[in-house]
C-alpha cells in the first residue's frame, strides 16, 4: 500500500503523538500520574506557602513550651531547623515520586508507541527496577553540573585576583562587580541549556536500555546528532510552561492576603479560592509533566530512526510477536512511518 511520505519531526509532531498515545490508554496514564506525578506536582505547589508559614511563625504552641519547660526556647532558631527538615524532606520526597515517575511513564510510552499491551504493573515494576539507574545517573548529571559551575567561579576568583594585580579593586557593589557576575551567569546558562539539549534522552536510555552513569550522557549526545533543534524547542517549550505554573504558586505564598479579604497567613488555608488554586495548579503540573516524559519518550523514538536503529526493531517485532495480534491500522502505519521518518 502506498503511504504519503512522513511529516518532519518538530515540536507539534511530537506533542501529538504523546497525546495519541495517551489518550489511546488514558485509564493508564491517570493511574500513573495519581499515584507518582499527583504527589510530586501538590508538594511542589504547596511547598513554597508551608516554608512562607513556618519562617512568620515567631512564637511556638503552648503544648511545645510545656515540653520545653525548663529549657530557653528560640522560636527563631526552632522554625529555622523545623524549615531545613523540611527542605530535606521535600528534596527527598520529589526525587523518589519523580524518578518512580519516570520509569513507569517512559516505560509505559514506548509500549503504547510499539502497539504492546500497556498494563498497570508492569509499569510499576519498571519504576522501580530503574529507580537506582535513575538515581545514580542523576547524580553524575549534578557532579558534572557542580564541576562547570565550580570552574566558573574559580574563573571568577582568578579575574578578581588579576584586577588586583593591576590596582583595580572590585567590590560587590561595583558596576566591575555586576558586569562579571551577568557574563558568568550567562555563560553558565548557556553550558547548562546546551547540556539539557544533548542530553534530554539520558532518562528514557536508563529506563530502555539499562544503561546507567556516564554512558548515557555519551548515548544521548550521539543520538541527538540532527535532532538539536527539536530537542532545544522541547526542552524550552515545558521549562517555560513549567516555570509559569511553579512561579505562579511561588509568588502566591508570598502575597499577603490581609489586603483583600482580612486574611492571614494561619487562616489562609481555609481559603476557598486559594485552595482550589493549589489543587488547579497541581492538576496542570502533573498534565505538563506527562507530556514532558511522553514527548521525550517520543522523541527518543524518532532519534532512533533516525540513526536507522529502529527499523530493524519494527521489523523485529512485527515478524515474531506482534504481526497477529488486533492491531488497529493507525497504531501500524505509525510504526512504520516513523522508521522512515528522517
Amino acid at each position: 500500500m502506498a503511504m504519503s511520505h512522513p511529516p518532519p519531526v518538530n515540536l507539534w509532531l511530537l506533542l501529538s503523538e504523546s497525546k495519541r498515545i495517551i489518550n489511546a490508554h488514558s485509564r493508564h496514564f491517570l493511574a500513573l500520574s495519581v499515584l507518582f506525578l499527583l504527589p510530586l506536582c501538590f508538594s511542589a505547589t504547596v511547598y513554597p506557602s508551608v516554608i512562607r508559614l513556618l519562617s512568620d511563625q515567631s512564637t511556638a504552641p503552648d503544648s511545645v513550651s510545656l515540653l520545653r519547660s525548663g529549657l530557653k526556647y528560640h522560636p527563631s532558631a526552632a522554625a529555622s531547623n523545623t524549615v531545613v527538615l523540611l527542605q530535606i524532606v521535600y528534596s527527598v520526597v520529589s526525587t523518589v515520586f519523580n524518578l518512580l515517575a519516570t520509569g513507569s511513564i517512559t516505560y509505559s510510552v514506548l509500549q503504547g508507541f510499539y502497539g504492546r499491551p500497556v498494563k498497570l504493573l508492569p509499569a510499576i515494576k519498571s519504576g522501580f527496577a530503574s529507580f537506582f539507574p535513575l538515581l545514580g545517573t542523576s547524580i553524575s548529571i549534578q557532579i558534572i553540573v557542580f564541576g562547570v559551575t565550580a570552574i566558573l567561579v574559580f574563573s571568577a576568583i582568578v579575574l578578581n585576583m588579576g584586577f588586583d594585580l593591576f590596582g583595580i579593586e572590585i567590590n560587590f557593589s561595583s558596576p566591575y562587580s555586576l558586569a562579571l557576575v551577568i557574563v558568568l551567569a550567562i555563560v553558565l546558562i548557556a553550558i547548562v541549556t546546551n547540556l539539557c539539549v544533548d542530553w534530554i534522552l539520558v532518562r528514557v536510555i536508563v529506563v530502555i536500555e539499562s544503561k546507567w552513569g556516564f554512558t548515557p550522557l555519551k548515548r544521548s549526545k550521539t543520538l541527538v546528532k540532527g535532532m538539536r533543534g527539536v530537542s532545544f524547542s522541547l526542552t524550552l517549550f515545558f521549562v517555560f510552561t513549567g516555570s509559569v505554573l511553579t512561579w505562579s504558586s511561588f509568588l502566591d505564598s508570598f502575597a499577603k492576603l490581609a489586603g483583600s479579604d482580612g486574611a492571614t497567613d494561619e487562616t489562609r488555608w481555609t481559603n476557598a479560592f486559594f485552595v482550589l488554586k493549589i489543587v488547579i495548579t497541581s492538576a496542570f503540573l502533573t498534565l505538563l509533566l506527562l507530556y514532558n516524559m511522553a514527548a521525550i519518550t517520543v522523541l527518543y523514538v524518532y532519534c532512533k530512526a533516525a540513526h536507522g536503529e529502529f527499523g530493524s526493531e519494527i521489523g523485529a517485532e512485527f515478524a515474531e510477536e506482534y504481526a497477529s495480534l488486533p492491531f488497529d491500522d493507525g497504531k501500524v502505519f505509525h510504526l512504520v512511518s516513523a522508521a522512515d521518518n528522517v
